[in-house]
C-alpha cells in the first residue's frame, strides 16, 4: 500500500515545519509539500496531487476556507483536514460547508496528528471534542425543532430520516444496523441515498444538517 501523500499548509513557518517533521517520520505518510498561504496551497495541490491537505484557516493572500473550496472544486477526492485553535471554532461550520473532512487542534500530539491523517484518508471524519461540542451547541441554538419533516428533509423516507438521526449521533453503519435490526449493507444504501438526495459530500455534512434543522438536539 502506498504512503499517504500530505500537503501541510500554515502561514507560521515553525508550526508548518513541525507538522511536516512529525508526519514525515511516519512510515505510511509522505509529506509531499508545504505552503504558507491559500494561493500556494491551491497551486501545490494541483501540482502535487496530495491525498490529504492539512489546512490552516487564518492566512494571508487567501484564507483556508476559500483555498479548501478551490482545491476540492479541482480535485473532489482530496481530503482536507482543518487545523484550528480553540478560539477559531466560528470557522468550523463554514469549513464543513466548504468540504473539510475534519478538524484538529493545533496543539494535538504527534500521535493524534498522524491518526487524524489516517482516519481522514480512510474516509472517516475527525472532529476534536471541543470543536464538536461547541459546533453542535451553536447549531442547536439556531435550530427550530421539527414537528414533521420539512424543507430539505422532506425528500427523505421515514427510515432515511431515522438513519440520518443516528448518523448525527455518531453511530457507525454497523451500530446503526444493530440498532434498527437491518443489514449493514442496507444502512450503507440509506446513507448513500441521504447524501445524494440532500446534495451533501459526506457524513459530517449530514450530521451538521441534522443539528441545523433540529432533527437532533444535543442531550436528547
Amino acid at each position: 500500500m502506498s504512503a499517504i501523500r500530505v500537503l501541510v499548509v500554515d502561514d507560521q513557518r515553525m508550526l508548518r515545519e513541525s507538522f511536516a517533521v512529525l508526519l514525515g517520520v511516519q512510515p505510511d505518510i509522505d509529506v509531499v509539500g508545504e505552503a504558507a498561504d491559500g494561493e500556494q496551497a491551491v497551486r501545490q495541490a494541483r501540482d502535487l496531487h496530495p491525498d490529504v491537505v492539512l489546512m490552516d484557516v487564518r492566512m494571508p493572500v487567501l484564507d483556508g476556507l476559500e483555498a479548501t473550496r478551490r482545491i476540492l472544486a479541482h480535485a473532489p477526492a482530496t481530503r482536507v483536514l482543518v487545523l484550528t485553535t480553540f478560539d477559531e471554532d466560528e470557522y468550523v461550520h463554514e469549513a464543513i460547508r466548504a468540504g473539510a473532512k475534519g478538524f484538529l487542534l493545533k496543539d494535538s500530539s504527534a500521535h493524534q496528528l498522524a491518526d487524524a491523517v489516517r482516519t481522514t484518508m480512510s474516509g472517516g471524519a475527525v472532529l476534536a471534542p471541543s470543536v464538536t461540542s461547541r459546533l453542535m451547541a451553536d447549531l442547536s441554538r439556531r435550530a427550530v425543532p421539527l414537528a414533521a419533516p420539512s424543507g430539505r428533509l422532506a425528500a427523505l423516507t421515514n427510515q432515511e430520516i431515522r438513519v440520518l438521526e443516528l448518523v448525527a449521533r455518531g453511530m457507525s453503519n454497523a451500530e446503526i444496523a444493530v440498532h434498527l435490526g437491518v443489514a449493514e449493507q442496507t444502512v450503507k444504501t440509506h446513507v448513500s441515498r441521504i447524501l445524494m438526495k440532500l446534495n451533501l459530500r459526506d457524513r459530517t455534512q449530514a450530521a451538521v444538517l441534522a443539528y441545523e434543522t433540529g432533527l437532533v438536539v444535543p442531550g436528547r
